[in-house]
Protein backbone atom coordinates (compact mmCIF):
# COMPACT_ATOMS: atom_id res chain seq x y z
CA UNK A 1 0.00 0.00 0.00
CA UNK A 2 0.99 3.40 -0.83
CA UNK A 3 3.01 5.15 2.09
CA UNK A 4 3.12 8.99 2.80
CA UNK A 5 6.48 10.54 3.69
CA UNK A 6 7.29 14.35 4.18
CA UNK A 7 9.69 16.52 2.08
CA UNK A 8 11.54 18.26 5.19
CA UNK A 9 12.32 21.42 2.95
CA UNK A 10 8.79 22.15 4.03
CA UNK A 11 10.12 22.60 7.55
CA UNK A 12 13.86 23.78 6.71
CA UNK A 13 13.25 26.49 9.98
CA UNK A 14 12.53 23.86 12.28
CA UNK A 15 15.22 21.72 11.38
CA UNK A 16 17.69 24.58 11.57
CA UNK A 17 16.93 24.92 15.13
CA UNK A 18 16.10 21.55 16.46
CA UNK A 19 16.83 19.10 13.92
CA UNK A 20 15.81 15.64 16.05
CA UNK A 21 13.14 17.15 17.90
CA UNK A 22 11.51 18.40 14.61
CA UNK A 23 12.01 14.56 13.36
CA UNK A 24 10.35 13.51 16.89
CA UNK A 25 7.52 15.74 16.08
CA UNK A 26 6.73 14.53 12.61
CA UNK A 27 6.73 11.08 13.41
CA UNK A 28 3.86 11.68 16.42
CA UNK A 29 2.27 13.47 13.82
CA UNK A 30 2.12 10.32 11.62
CA UNK A 31 4.11 10.41 8.79
CA UNK A 32 6.23 7.42 7.94
CA UNK A 33 9.03 8.57 6.28
CA UNK A 34 10.68 11.64 4.92
CA UNK A 35 12.54 12.76 2.04
CA UNK A 36 15.55 15.13 3.15
CA UNK A 37 16.90 18.24 1.63
CA UNK A 38 19.80 18.82 3.83
CA UNK A 39 21.20 17.18 7.08
CA UNK A 40 22.06 20.18 8.87
CA UNK A 41 25.50 19.36 9.81
CA UNK A 42 24.76 15.74 11.01
CA UNK A 43 27.03 12.97 10.85
CA UNK A 44 25.48 9.67 9.15
CA UNK A 45 25.93 8.24 12.45
CA UNK A 46 23.79 11.39 14.18
CA UNK A 47 21.33 10.97 11.04
CA UNK A 48 20.64 7.04 11.26
CA UNK A 49 20.30 7.37 15.22
CA UNK A 50 17.52 9.61 15.06
CA UNK A 51 15.59 7.85 12.01
CA UNK A 52 16.46 4.30 14.16
CA UNK A 53 14.62 5.92 17.30
CA UNK A 54 11.55 7.15 15.71
CA UNK A 55 11.19 4.66 13.31
CA UNK A 56 10.96 7.19 10.12
CA UNK A 57 11.84 5.53 6.94
CA UNK A 58 14.18 7.67 4.88
CA UNK A 59 11.92 7.95 1.40
CA UNK A 60 15.09 9.38 -0.25
CA UNK A 61 17.30 12.67 -0.05
CA UNK A 62 17.27 16.09 -2.83
CA UNK A 63 21.10 16.59 -3.30
CA UNK A 64 22.42 19.60 -5.25
CA UNK A 65 23.14 18.54 -8.76
CA UNK A 66 26.46 20.04 -8.56
CA UNK A 67 27.11 17.53 -5.60
CA UNK A 68 25.85 14.55 -7.44
CA UNK A 69 28.06 15.04 -10.57
CA UNK A 70 31.13 15.98 -8.28
CA UNK A 71 31.01 14.05 -4.99
CA UNK A 72 29.02 11.13 -5.95
CA UNK A 73 30.70 8.85 -4.02
CA UNK A 74 30.53 10.71 -0.90
CA UNK A 75 26.94 10.95 -0.92
CA UNK A 76 26.33 7.44 -1.88
CA UNK A 77 28.30 6.37 1.45
CA UNK A 78 26.28 8.37 3.53
CA UNK A 79 23.21 7.98 2.01
CA UNK A 80 23.45 3.82 2.35
CA UNK A 81 24.66 4.46 5.61
CA UNK A 82 21.73 5.96 6.79
CA UNK A 83 19.67 3.42 4.88
CA UNK A 84 18.52 5.86 1.73
CA UNK A 85 17.93 4.22 -1.51
CA UNK A 86 16.80 7.07 -3.44
CA UNK A 87 19.01 9.89 -5.08
CA UNK A 88 17.11 12.78 -6.14
CA UNK A 89 18.30 15.68 -8.33
CA UNK A 90 15.95 18.45 -7.38
CA UNK A 91 16.72 21.23 -9.21
CA UNK A 92 18.20 22.57 -11.92
CA UNK A 93 20.12 26.59 -11.86
CA UNK A 94 18.88 28.89 -14.71
CA UNK A 95 22.71 28.28 -15.91
CA UNK A 96 22.31 24.28 -16.79
CA UNK A 97 18.85 24.99 -18.65
CA UNK A 98 20.23 25.14 -21.74
CA UNK A 99 22.72 22.50 -21.90
CA UNK A 100 20.61 19.60 -21.95
CA UNK A 101 23.13 17.37 -23.25
CA UNK A 102 25.59 18.15 -20.92
CA UNK A 103 22.20 17.61 -18.27
CA UNK A 104 21.71 14.53 -19.69
CA UNK A 105 24.86 12.64 -20.44
CA UNK A 106 25.47 13.41 -16.12
CA UNK A 107 22.13 11.84 -15.57
CA UNK A 108 23.27 8.65 -16.86
CA UNK A 109 26.44 8.77 -15.49
CA UNK A 110 25.02 9.86 -11.82
CA UNK A 111 22.44 7.04 -12.62
CA UNK A 112 24.74 4.38 -13.64
CA UNK A 113 27.42 4.71 -10.45
CA UNK A 114 23.90 4.89 -8.09
CA UNK A 115 22.51 1.08 -9.50
CA UNK A 116 25.81 -0.48 -9.47
CA UNK A 117 25.56 0.55 -5.49
CA UNK A 118 22.11 -0.84 -5.34
CA UNK A 119 20.66 2.57 -5.53
CA UNK A 120 17.97 4.48 -7.71
CA UNK A 121 18.48 7.83 -9.24
CA UNK A 122 15.50 10.28 -9.73
CA UNK A 123 14.45 13.48 -11.12
CA UNK A 124 12.21 15.91 -9.39
CA UNK A 125 10.79 18.37 -11.70
CA UNK A 126 9.40 22.28 -11.39
CA UNK A 127 7.65 23.86 -13.67
CA UNK A 128 10.14 25.19 -16.35
CA UNK A 129 11.04 21.38 -17.37
CA UNK A 130 7.63 21.71 -18.97
CA UNK A 131 8.09 24.89 -20.45
CA UNK A 132 11.48 25.01 -21.80
CA UNK A 133 11.25 22.38 -25.10
CA UNK A 134 14.10 20.59 -25.84
CA UNK A 135 13.82 17.92 -29.00
CA UNK A 136 10.91 19.03 -29.64
CA UNK A 137 8.99 18.41 -26.89
CA UNK A 138 9.52 19.33 -23.33
CA UNK A 139 12.10 19.16 -21.21
CA UNK A 140 11.46 17.09 -18.77
CA UNK A 141 10.52 13.86 -21.85
CA UNK A 142 13.18 14.70 -23.27
CA UNK A 143 15.38 14.06 -20.26
CA UNK A 144 13.26 10.91 -19.73
CA UNK A 145 13.59 9.83 -23.09
CA UNK A 146 17.18 9.84 -23.37
CA UNK A 147 18.24 8.36 -20.12
CA UNK A 148 17.05 4.82 -19.71
CA UNK A 149 14.50 4.07 -16.61
CA UNK A 150 17.35 1.21 -15.09
CA UNK A 151 19.60 4.51 -14.61
CA UNK A 152 16.54 7.35 -13.89
CA UNK A 153 13.41 7.35 -12.43
CA UNK A 154 11.20 9.66 -12.01
CA UNK A 155 9.97 11.65 -8.92
CA UNK A 156 7.15 13.47 -10.11
CA UNK A 157 6.16 16.76 -8.58
CA UNK A 158 2.33 16.68 -9.71
CA UNK A 159 1.56 20.87 -8.35
CA UNK A 160 4.17 22.12 -10.86
CA UNK A 161 3.07 19.86 -13.46
CA UNK A 162 -0.45 21.60 -12.96
CA UNK A 163 1.28 25.13 -12.76
CA UNK A 164 2.83 24.52 -15.85
CA UNK A 165 -0.77 24.06 -17.39
CA UNK A 166 -0.68 20.56 -17.93
CA UNK A 167 -2.56 17.16 -16.73
CA UNK A 168 -0.80 15.74 -13.55
CA UNK A 169 -2.81 12.35 -14.01
CA UNK A 170 -1.77 12.02 -17.62
CA UNK A 171 1.88 12.50 -16.60
CA UNK A 172 1.39 9.73 -13.63
CA UNK A 173 -0.50 7.23 -16.16
CA UNK A 174 2.63 8.08 -18.87
CA UNK A 175 5.56 7.71 -16.10
CA UNK A 176 3.69 4.28 -14.76
CA UNK A 177 6.44 1.67 -13.89
CA UNK A 178 8.46 4.51 -13.79
CA UNK A 179 7.43 6.65 -11.21
CA UNK A 180 8.47 5.24 -7.26
CA UNK A 181 7.73 9.10 -5.51
CA UNK A 182 4.94 11.82 -6.26
CA UNK A 183 5.44 14.88 -4.54
CA UNK A 184 1.71 15.54 -3.16
CA UNK A 185 1.26 19.76 -2.86
CA UNK A 186 -1.43 22.04 -3.06
CA UNK A 187 -1.27 25.99 -4.05
CA UNK A 188 -3.62 29.26 -5.23
CA UNK A 189 -2.56 31.58 -8.13
CA UNK A 190 -1.81 34.37 -7.12
CA UNK A 191 -3.40 38.04 -8.59
CA UNK A 192 0.40 38.40 -10.62
CA UNK A 193 0.68 34.88 -11.42
CA UNK A 194 2.68 33.45 -9.26
CA UNK A 195 2.38 30.39 -7.07
CA UNK A 196 1.53 30.17 -3.48
CA UNK A 197 1.57 27.30 -1.69
CA UNK A 198 -0.93 25.62 1.02
CA UNK A 199 -1.80 23.02 2.84
CA UNK A 200 -3.18 20.08 1.19
CA UNK A 201 -6.79 20.59 0.40
CA UNK A 202 -7.19 24.20 0.75
CA UNK A 203 -5.69 25.75 -3.04
CA UNK A 204 -6.63 24.46 -6.42
CA UNK A 205 -4.69 21.14 -6.78
CA UNK A 206 -6.98 18.00 -7.55
CA UNK A 207 -4.84 16.38 -4.89
CA UNK A 208 -7.61 13.58 -3.75
CA UNK A 209 -7.46 12.43 -8.00
CA UNK A 210 -3.98 13.01 -8.18
CA UNK A 211 -3.44 10.73 -4.95
CA UNK A 212 -5.89 8.24 -6.48
CA UNK A 213 -4.13 8.02 -9.71
CA UNK A 214 -0.64 7.53 -7.68
CA UNK A 215 -2.23 4.68 -5.79
CA UNK A 216 -3.48 2.79 -8.84
CA UNK A 217 -0.32 2.99 -10.99
CA UNK A 218 1.88 2.15 -8.12
CA UNK A 219 3.58 4.92 -6.19
CA UNK A 220 5.37 3.67 -3.74
CA UNK A 221 5.23 7.01 -1.27
CA UNK A 222 2.95 10.02 -1.26
CA UNK A 223 5.23 12.79 -0.07
CA UNK A 224 3.87 15.99 1.21
CA UNK A 225 5.76 19.25 0.29
CA UNK A 226 4.85 22.75 0.87
CA UNK A 227 7.39 25.18 -0.25
CA UNK A 228 6.41 27.98 1.73
CA UNK A 229 3.96 28.10 4.81
CA UNK A 230 2.45 31.79 6.16
CA UNK A 231 1.92 30.35 9.52
CA UNK A 232 3.96 28.03 11.66
CA UNK A 233 5.55 25.25 9.04
CA UNK A 234 4.70 22.57 11.66
CA UNK A 235 1.18 23.50 12.01
CA UNK A 236 0.73 23.64 8.35
CA UNK A 237 2.33 19.85 8.17
CA UNK A 238 -0.05 18.82 10.77
CA UNK A 239 -2.91 20.16 8.74
CA UNK A 240 -1.90 18.65 5.46
CA UNK A 241 -1.60 15.49 7.96
CA UNK A 242 -5.70 15.53 8.60
CA UNK A 243 -6.28 15.86 4.87
CA UNK A 244 -4.61 12.41 4.49
CA UNK A 245 -5.85 10.75 7.52
CA UNK A 246 -9.46 12.17 5.90
CA UNK A 247 -8.52 10.63 2.58
CA UNK A 248 -7.68 7.32 4.21
CA UNK A 249 -11.06 7.10 6.10
CA UNK A 250 -12.87 7.76 2.69
CA UNK A 251 -11.49 5.00 0.77
CA UNK A 252 -8.16 6.86 -0.32
CA UNK A 253 -5.71 3.45 -0.44
CA UNK A 254 -2.92 4.71 1.63
CA UNK A 255 -0.82 3.82 4.86
CA UNK A 256 -1.17 6.26 7.42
Amino acid sequence: MTQVGLQLYTVRDQLEKDFEGTLRKIAALGYQGVEFADFYGRTQEQVKAILDETGLAVVGAHRPYARLRDALEEEIAFNKAIGNRFLVVPFLAEEDRNKWDEVIADLKMIGKRCAEEGMVLCYHNHEFELEIHYDNQPALDAIYGHVPADLLQVELDSCWVAYAGLDPLKYIAKYSGRLPLLHLKDMITKEDGAAETVELGKGEIAVEAIANAAVDHGVAWLIVEQDYCAGNSMDSIAESMEWVKQYAINGGKVHV
